[in-house]
């Protein structure tokens, strides 16, 4: 049976398929035409526009402008952070070396952290990175390192990459250095931290208790000089620690006996051993120094030890003027009698023991004698010891300064 819609189809060859569907395509295009009103209906143009009326479109090269604008500012980033993390510029940093401790343990973000604390380096972040990118990532030593403020991240590793091959940190502090001095010696021996700061105060130690009765500012005085051997990871808290206790295991074995008969505390002791410290180049002088000052206590005379003004100017290097001497303070022993408001100095054991026991003698003045290494000539009288220092002038005139011989 043949389909009616079949015969309604313009004139072709039934058994042609191609031919079928070509009728096919012509009787669609009849009907459009008959339904739009025998026109053929067409999509509707995009509007034209014109060359140079400023209507020009300029969409797709908008976009490569864009495009371009955001590749330029991704390559100045990229610039930028390969600048600020291989700091072509920067080197081996700013200043003096200073100790720093970093902690066993520490993972390389923490390590990070701590030289940026410190103004070593600037980003803590890139650090890591610089560190990873390195290889030397878990290479990074503890322990106490060096470094300098406004170091690059690759000098600042390589110093970490040190190995720190001391199983202890070892410093020998002098006998008789003030604190001041001995902040410096115990810098150079890598021990980080504030010694100034550290050795104000320390909680369970009383200077009171050895009779400061309120004149100790500070430690000065209880600092025990000696020899330390400290935990690679010790900072000056250990080492004040450590020179405490080792007063306090000191000063139990001196006698006071004889100290305290002319009202003297431990704390006065101190104070007498100090100046000790400072004048007596020959150990065997130390209880005739310590005769001395005794004396001119008991006579009410001033003591005249200039390393008293040194310490209230700190200047324990540089020749004392004459208005250094005039030094308007309670350290001046040339301006004021009795003994200083305390220790200028932190004296060893020698010290404090001729301080407790000062030889049996009247002698209550002293020079230095010339043609020596710092001994010195005393006398029980003026004129005796004007004697000597007539001695001490025309011999510091023949050899055009000091007269020793060292």
């Amino acid at each position: 049976m043949t389909d009616r819609w079949f015969d309604d189809l313009p004139e072709h060859d039934p058994n042609d398929p191609e031919a079928v569907e070509r009728a096919l395509r012509r009787q669609e295009r009849a009907n459009r035409r008959q339904a739009g009103g025998g026109k053929t209906l067409r999509s509707p143009k995009k509007p034209r526009t014109r060359r140079g009326d400023g209507g020009r479109s300029n969409g797709p090269h908008k976009g490569r402008i864009a495009i371009v604008a955001v590749g330029a500012v991704g390559l100045i980033v990229v610039v930028w952070f390969l600048f600020a993390l291989f700091q072509p510029f920067k080197g081996d940093g700013d200043g003096e070396l200073f100790p720093v401790n970093v902690p066993a343990g520490d993972s390389v973000g923490q390590i990070g952290d701590l030289l940026a604390e410190k103004d070593i380096i600037s980003n803590s972040t890139l650090f890591e990175i610089r560190a990873t990118l390195s290889g030397k990532r878990g290479d990074l030593n503890h322990g106490v390192h060096k470094f300098r403020e406004n170091m690059s991240y690759s000098a600042a590793i390589d110093e970490l990459t040190k190995t720190t091959s001391k199983k202890t940190i070892r410093v020998t502090i002098p006998e008789g250095l003030s604190r001041s001095e001995t902040a410096d010696v115990v810098k150079s021996a890598g021990i980080p931290g504030d010694y100034m700061a550290a050795t104000v105060k320390v909680k369970g130690f009383d200077p009171n208790q050895y009779g400061a009765q309120g004149r100790a500012k500070n430690l000065e005085g209880f600092l025990f000089p000696a020899t330390y051997e400290l935990k690679p990871t010790a900072d000056v808290e250990d080492l004040v620690a450590e020179q405490l206790q080792a007063f306090k295991d000191n000063i139990a074995g001196v006698n006071m006996k004889y100290a305290k008969s002319k009202n003297l505390t431990v704390y006065d002791v101190l104070t007498i051993a100090s100046m000790i410290e400072r004048e007596v180049s020959v150990p065997k002088e130390r209880k005739l120094v310590s005769a001395v000052i005794y004396n001119r206590l008991k006579k009410g005379e001033p003591l005249g030890i200039d390393a008293t003004i040194r310490f209230a100017l700190d200047n324990w290097t540089e020749p004392l003027t004459e208005s250094d001497l005039a030094t308007d303070s309670p350290y001046n022993t040339r301006t004021n009698q009795g003994l200083p408001p305390g220790p200028i100095g932190n004296p060893g054991l020698a010290s404090i023991q001729a301080a407790a026991h000062p030889a049996d003698s009247d002698v209550w003045l002293y020079v230095v004698k010339p043609g020596t290494c710092g001994e010195h000539a005393f006398s029980s009288s003026l004129e005796e010891h004007n004697r000597n220092v007539e001695k001490y002038q025309e011999a510091q005139a023949a050899a055009g300064g000091s007269p020793t011989d060292c």
